[in-house]
């Protein structure tokens, strides 16, 4: 997993480097278990300072996202998957909000939305 952070961002480091371990977790490519890297390796590797990556971990650590045990390092929680299913319905209704708002300005109809997203579901199958 690749880290990569900007200061011409407007969102703070911390929220970069938590929101990519995030991301990494809830799309499977960290698994339960997996090591993530110590903060002062993360630091370094990044040239940032070491509060700003323990910062992250907090953010994560408190989320549920990880878990961190002295001397041995963070490793990926074992989250549940009640957890895990609500993060990825989030992420749906963010993208159903967005199609939502260009069906309305599009004036395309509820039912050939939803028709759509029918047809859609089924061809993945």
């Amino acid at each position: 997993m690749e880290i990569v952070v900007s200061n011409k961002s407007s969102k703070p480091l911390y929220e970069q480097i938590a929101s990519q371990i995030k991301a990494a977790i809830i799309s499977g490519e960290l698994k339960a278990g997996d090591s993530i890297p110590s903060v002062r390796s993360l630091a370094r590797s990044l040239h940032i300072s070491i509060l700003t990556v323990q910062k992250a971990y907090a953010v994560l650590q408190e989320d549920g996202f990880i878990e961190t045990t002295a001397g041995k390092g963070c490793y990926v929680s074992a989250q549940n998957q009640d957890f895990y299913l609500e993060e990825q319905q989030k992420r749906i209704e963010e993208r159903f909000g967005e199609a939502i708002e260009i069906a309305r300005a599009s004036g395309i109809a509820l039912d050939k939305l939803i028709d759509l997203l029918t047809l859609m579901y089924q061809e993945e199958e």
